[in-house]
């Protein structure tokens, strides 16, 4: 079902457009004048305007340059009994769908009409698959069976259907996104899911990509560009590591919360918005309001509801269903069968205290999927890190100390940089600009080494 507005000064004319729309399951809203289908329009949540070209003294072609400047998404469709070229000319390029005459038939209008939504739809999905591009499967099941975890499904399920914005907390790779695609899945689903990791984008970007930008607002910016809260839609905006964001960010990301309403990088113009945001940070944003690194207004607009998953070394019963799912899901990629994993290697799996939690261990299994000869899973197929010191040959104290056999230099090199990262970790107690302050690496350096590893989660 679509939202419709219907723009006409005939009160006869608006009846039979509202009571034909309706027919075909939309709900329809009527206007009577341009000032009254501005302030419909003004909402922002329209799927298309049918408007007629006269409106008593004003124009339907400025209630289209409205509908564009302040939603751009929205269809218009422009109906007239006075048509000429120009008017249909200027119509298109101001970026109406399409130009009817009247009097029409009705079979005609319902076709565009059915048309403008259709590429409507089609441009949205495209929006939000190109945002997709490159992301792994999206798994929105919430594995385990600890309390802990029941805690997390039964908030989940209690808040899900609500509009409410969620901050959902806890370590990195302990699966926030997935408990925001659970919450997306209860209130949301069909409508896009739009994520973004607030530390991934560079400083002088994150701003046209949240928020979009005009054409010519900045070098580079050939074309206006939506930001994905336009396209996020009535969906759900997903806000990854929210704590990352510059302090100017944090301003305009207030306001958008606060009033619905965004204006994009050069625009002069504010749009309507409507997507429910939920917001994930694996730092404690409360020390960072203290510390004067995080708006106080904005920690309070964001943190509503707050979700902490715990960490995997807080369930240690559920490992054994990750383990399961995860090599159920990598066997299929490879297309093989599931092999079963060796009671020695369980051991290993379920005794270790994964720093990088859910995502270490979706890495540790894609590996022994990948590595095992047969259908079992021995340790020697697990990463050095879970075989124990042994596992790994000790780095050598001098040039000379390399063993007559030879090794394989770099595996030995990832080795010891992976315990040595996984060790600051610890000592940081998670915090990753703390470790990366004790290995006197700058943070996005110490990102990049944790993901190579498959510590640095989401």
């Amino acid at each position: 079902m679509a939202k419709l507005l219907v723009v006409d000064d005939e009160p006869s004319m608006r009846e039979f457009l509202e009571i034909l729309l309706r027919k075909q399951g939309h709900e329809v809203s009527s206007a009577g004048d341009l000032r009254a289908a501005l302030a419909r329009a003004g909402e922002g949540d329209l799927d298309l305007v049918i408007t007629d070209l006269r409106l008593g003294q004003d124009s339907g072609i400025s209630l289209l340059e409205s509908v564009k400047r302040t939603s751009p998404g929205t269809e218009v469709i422009i109906v007239t009994a006075f048509a000429t070229t120009e008017n249909a000319i200027q119509a298109m390029k101001l970026g109406a769908y399409d130009y009817v005459l009247k009097p029409f038939k009705v079979d005609e209008l319902r076709l565009v009409v059915e048309k403008a939504l259709e590429r409507r739809s089609l441009v949205a999905e495209n929006r939000v698959l190109r945002h997709r591009v490159g992301r792994r499967g999206e798994d929105v099941q919430l594995l385990g069976r600890t309390p802990a975890l029941e805690e997390v499904r039964a908030m989940v399920e209690k808040v899900g259907r609500a509009r409410t914005t969620v901050l959902v907390t806890g370590e990195s790779g302990v699966g926030k996104e997935v408990v925001a695609r659970a919450l997306h899945a209860q209130a949301a689903a069909g409508l896009p899911f739009v994520a973004i990791n607030c530390g991934a984008i560079p400083e002088g970007l994150i701003e046209s990509e949240l928020f979009g930008h005009e054409k010519g607002s900045f070098t580079g910016a050939s074309d206006a560009k939506a930001g994905l809260f336009e396209v996020a839609g009535n969906g759900t905006l997903f806000l990854d590591e929210v704590g990352e964001l510059p302090t100017q960010v944090q301003v305009k990301l207030l306001r958008a919360l606060q009033e619905k309403r965004v204006r994009r990088v050069g625009g002069a113009a504010d749009i309507a918005v409507s997507a429910r945001i939920v917001a994930a940070t694996n730092r404690d944003l409360a020390e960072e309001v203290k510390q004067g690194r995080f708006r106080e207004d904005l920690f309070y607009r964001l943190n509503v509801i707050q979700i902490r998953v715990p960490p995997l070394r807080e369930r240690r019963d559920d490992i054994p269903l990750f383990v399961e799912h995860f090599l159920s899901r990598f066997a299929a990629e490879q297309g093989r069968a599931s092999p079963r994993i060796s009671p020695e290697a369980d051991r290993l799996l379920v005794g270790h205290p994964y720093p990088g939690n859910v995502r270490e261990l979706a890495n540790v299994i894609e590996r022994a999927v990948t590595l095992c000869d047969d259908d079992v899973i021995r340790p020697v197929d697990l990463p050095p890190a879970l075989r124990g010191p042994g596992a790994a040959p000790a780095p050598p104290a001098e040039a000379s100390a390399l063993p007559q056999s030879g090794l394989d230099l770099q595996a030995h090199l990832d080795a010891i940089e992976r315990q040595i990262l996984v060790q600051a970790l610890e000592r940081s107690g998670g915090v990753k600009t703390e470790a990366a302050r004790i290995l006197s690496l700058t943070f996005r350096s110490l990102r990049y080494r944790l993901a190579k590893f498959g510590i640095g989660g989401e």
